[in-house]
């Protein structure tokens, strides 16, 4: 009988044998908790300054709207609730509306509350917005 007539029987074939593979995911396994451990997060550190700037001449008339750390929200030092922000600043932009808004928000506070100022100020139609952030002494 030649090569090629014989029948192939269960003994004949071929076993696949899982041990190198299985080197190779092990291996790869080791290099990628070797180097996530190499990887660090990045945040924005915040330089502030230690003096307070230097007022212009003639500074501009602005609304200030303060955010606290546990981030509740100060329009001309009294709180207002988070749904009343658009309508007080459309209130404050139309008597100066040459006027720009200034964010003063604690460092520790959450963007989220930021953002909601933010856009509150452009949907009033507030166009020079400025975010100053400060820190606790």
């Amino acid at each position: 009988m030649s090569r090629k007539a014989r029948a192939i029987t269960a003994d004949d074939k071929a076993d696949v044998d899982l041990t190198p593979m299985l080197d190779v995911v092990f291996i790869m396994l080791i290099f990628f908790i070797v180097t996530a451990s190499f990887v660090t997060e990045r945040v924005i550190g915040l330089n502030l300054p230690e003096n307070a700037p230097v007022q212009p001449v003639n500074p501009t008339p602005s609304l200030l709207v303060e955010v606290s750390a546990n981030n509740d929200i100060y329009i001309n030092n009294r709180r207002v609730d988070a749904s009343a922000v658009r309508a007080l600043i459309a209130q404050k932009h139309a008597e100066l509306p040459e006027a720009g808004l200034v964010i003063r928000a604690h460092e520790l506070s959450s963007a989220e509350t930021y953002v909601l100022v933010a856009d509150a100020a452009q949907q009033a139609r507030v166009n020079n917005i400025s975010l100053v952030p400060f820190a606790d002494k």
